[in-house]
């Protein structure tokens, strides 16, 4: 069952809510960061990517990087930027992007569920990004950017967040990053949070959709506080994590799509002869050609668009790796016919979100690349199946929008 609690955030005064607010730290380089804050002293980046503020190719995981994250952070507690709520509260995060909206509960999830498995992962970690955060969090002694989890559909938590937006008005609501409407209602009802936390412990597992490095690292900051605090009584602040947790009905994943740089040795009638061992292959219908259902898959070659259609015996429709269509894409074309075996590491592949569009596709194709194959989107169900099978996503297999932005909610663990 989950754990799932209100907590005492510490978030910006309604006036800056907008110019604190911004996107989250791992989709930018600092050369970005820094034109993002040049006109902005409250951007929370100076938090979270606080190489902006020292000067240009200092180690971004040096000792001074961490100390001014530090900084900056007391700095906005200091100077009354970021206020504690005076009682815990869950909070009503609702964002608007392109018409679609997607709505989640702001609290705490329990470090002992991410350990015990009831909070699921679909992907692995890399121990190098993680150790980057784990001193991000606990140089800061605060939860910076909260982890984005799901779970299944709940008629009564639906009717009680409905509810209080009805009857109540918002604390921020403004226009973000990407033309991306943020509006947030503070449930600051004992009752209800209660009401909520109690509903939270019916459900039997929390998703991670998105945050697997962000939420690995707060779980061993955690875990290295509990072997410091050896009296600790688990209701400590450290025992628990900032997260965003949607029903699975209000999210979208995008494609994910792929593009490759020319093979060589491989003349386009010997290509399509080894494609069609596997595939059906016809002239797209329109283009550029976005897949309409799954196992098919768009092809831009030579200017070109084909429909893709995966032939029956080509994956295993019982195994729910096997069957996710980036699977079979790079199981019977990226490996044995471009000999991509690690599309994590290898420099002839790389990956394009879909909120990019199609056209960055043919772009790419133009500019650098030989091939791009447009992907029909993972599902939140396919990730529900992998993480209850216990199993693994191939890489680049979901890309979320809108991102959830980071500074609007602060869970400082002492």
């Amino acid at each position: 069952m989950a754990v799932f609690n209100p907590f005492k955030a510490v978030r910006p005064i309604p006036s800056l809510a907008e110019k604190v607010a911004a996107l989250p730290y791992d989709v930018m380089n600092s050369e970005e960061a820094r034109e993002m804050v040049k006109d902005n002293e409250y951007s929370f980046l100076h938090v979270d990517k606080a190489e902006v503020d020292l000067p240009e190719g200092t180690n971004l995981y040096s000792d001074e990087v961490y100390a001014k994250a530090k900084e900056n952070l007391e700095k906005l507690y200091s100077e009354k930027i970021c206020v504690e709520e005076d009682m815990p509260c869950f909070y009503i995060y609702r964002q608007t992007m392109n018409g679609r909206e997607q709505t989640g509960l702001v609290g705490c999830a329990s470090i002992d569920d991410y350990i015990n498995n009831n909070i699921k992962k679909h992907e692995l970690t890399r121990a190098d990004k993680e150790a980057d955060r784990i001193r991000h969090v606990d140089t800061c002694d605060a939860n910076t950017g909260p982890i984005f989890l799901c779970y299944r559909d709940n008629e009564k938590l639906c009717e009680i967040i409905n509810n209080w937006k009805k009857d109540h008005a918002p604390v921020y609501d403004f226009i973000g990053a990407g033309d991306v409407r943020n509006t947030v209602w503070v449930i600051d009802c004992e009752k209800t949070n209660k009401e909520i936390s109690d509903i939270f412990a019916t459900v039997d597992s929390l998703y991670i959709a998105d945050g697997h490095h962000r939420c690995a690292s707060a779980v061993k900051v955690g875990l290295k506080r509990r072997e410091e605090n050896k009296d600790y009584t688990g209701d400590e602040e450290f025992n628990f994590f900032l997260a965003v947790s949607f029903p699975q009905s209000e999210l979208e994943i995008m494609d994910y799509n792929r593009v490759i740089k020319d093979p060589g040795g491989l003349d386009n009638d010997s290509f399509f002869a080894k494609l069609s061992e596997k595939f059906d292959v016809a002239d797209a219908p329109f283009s550029p050609y976005k897949p309409e259902a799954k196992h098919t898959f768009g092809m831009y070659l030579d200017g070109k668009w084909y429909k893709l259609t995966a032939k029956s015996g080509s994956f295993d429709e019982n195994n729910p790796v096997s069957r996710l269509d980036v699977s079979i894409l790079q199981k019977n074309v990226i490996s044995p016919i471009f000999g991509i075996e690690d599309p994590r590491t290898d420099k002839r592949i790389d990956f394009i979100g879909g909120i990019r569009g199609l056209s960055e596709l043919e772009r790419r194709v133009a500019v650098d690349m030989k091939i791009a194959f447009s992907m029909y989107p993972t599902t939140i169900q396919d990730l529900f199946d992998i993480a209850d099978a216990g199993e693994i996503m191939p890489p680049k297999s979901t890309w979320f929008e809108p991102k959830l932005l980071s500074g609007l909610f602060i869970h400082r663990l002492s």
